[in-house]
């Protein structure tokens, strides 16, 4: 029975024909009829590798494919976007200026529109009890630089046209084309005086070693505003120059102090724009404490000059429990016509200053042992003695002296 069993079987192999096109299959694996799986036996990996390499293709173009849709999904919104663009810039060109307010982008890209100077909001306020007009001063938006780069440190300078002489300044902020000054001024006014009077206000940029750049002006006749009601309102700034600045001069001075030893050190170095008319001009510096006049120095006289130039430093002891306390006048001085010397313009610097004198005043506190220099324009003399209010003079021994 075996060997019939065993014959038949080897008779059954024999007799199955064989195909001439396949190929045995390696010790250790097994032929599978197919295309895939003869590339496969073929392939001496194992099948965890094999297995490893496919899934790394799968999820690479997996990946592939959704980067794909995600560049369709940008590009069809795009479209939509340019489209929506082109119909507001369309529609902002038919639009006037007291519905839309322009961006300064887009009147730079129109060479035949009107060029915009920014905004300044602005509050009034008048009492007729006390006869005075209080100006809040809130901020201002889009202004131009007009020197190299892209900003400016602007500051405003309010006055009327009524009063030339007496102004305020508010205090620079550095670097922005959008400064937040709130700042109030006060100014005395009765109410007949009201309709010819005209509020000016003039944005400037401070340069430390040059003249200060106009950035724009506001002229608000007081006259066709309703005062009984407190107002705060926008308004467009105009260009530079339309209001004429009164003519009193620049002094250009140095301010350092050393703490530990409280020397304060003024160094005048020059004047200009002073009257063609003045003759030997000089500076004195006069430093008070407690609004009384404590100590003071004066340059020697320069012949036949508006700009002249003196570099002479001054230095004075003033601890710094004092410093606070102290204010520091420095005034220009000439023979005029009549040949008798008197003020030509005043700077006030100390704690109780604004604008840019007390600005200076800070950054020297700011800046211990280190000169700071700047330019000033003066004030006049009456409206600085006024403002100073001074008492008979302090007669203190000074540290040191």
């Amino acid at each position: 029975m075996g060997g019939a069993s065993l014959a038949s079987q080897q008779g059954g192999k024999m007799g199955r024909p064989t195909d001439p096109s396949s190929t045995p299959a390696p010790v250790g694996t097994t032929a599978e009829p197919g295309l895939i799986p003869d590339l496969i036996a073929r392939i001496p990996w194992p099948r965890w590798a094999l297995i490893t390499v496919a899934a790394a293709a799968g999820v690479l173009i997996v990946s592939c494919l959704l980067c794909v849709c995600c560049c369709c999904r940008r590009h069809g919104r795009k479209k939509p976007r340019d489209k929506v663009a082109v119909g507001l810039g369309s529609a902002r060109s038919s639009t006037t200026t007291h519905l839309v307010q322009p961006e300064v982008g887009n009147v730079e890209s129109n060479p035949g529109g009107p060029q915009q100077w920014g905004r300044l909001q602005l509050s009034l306020q008048y009492d007729s009890g006390s006869q005075q007009i209080r100006v809040g001063l809130k901020q201002a938006v889009d202004l131009r630089a007009r020197g190299p780069g892209d900003t400016a440190d602007p500051y405003a300078c309010v006055s009327l046209s009524t009063q030339p002489g007496h102004r305020h300044e508010t205090k620079a902020h550095r670097g922005t084309l959008n400064p937040v000054f709130d700042e109030t001024c006060c100014f005395r006014i009765p109410p007949a005086e009201l309709p010819q009077t005209t509020l000016q206000v003039r944005l400037l940029d401070s340069r430390c070693f040059s003249q200060h750049e106009p950035l724009g002006e506001l002229s608000l006749p007081l006259g066709a505003i309703d005062l009984r009601h407190v107002l705060e309102l926008w308004h467009q700034l105009g260009p530079p120059g339309t209001t004429k600045a009164e003519q009193t001069g620049e002094l250009c001075f140095s301010l350092q102090y050393v703490p530990g030893s409280g020397r304060l050190t003024v160094v005048v170095l020059e004047a200009r724009g002073l009257s063609p008319g003045l003759a030997e001009p000089y500076v004195k510096v006069q430093l008070m404490l407690n609004q009384r006049k404590w100590k003071r120095r004066k340059t020697s006289a320069r012949k036949s000059t508006a700009t002249p130039y003196f570099n002479e430093a001054f230095t004075f002891l003033v601890p710094f429990s004092q410093i606070q306390s102290v204010d520091l006048v420095l005034a220009v001085w000439a023979r005029g016509l009549r040949l008798r010397n008197a003020p030509v313009g005043k700077v006030v610097l100390g704690a109780r200053a604004s604008g840019q004198p007390l600005q200076h005043w800070a950054d020297m506190l700011a800046h211990a042992r280190r000169p700071v220099t700047q330019w000033h324009r003066l004030q006049p003399p009456r409206d600085v003695d006024q403002a100073l209010a001074l008492q008979p003079r302090l007669h203190l021994p000074l540290p040191g002296s």
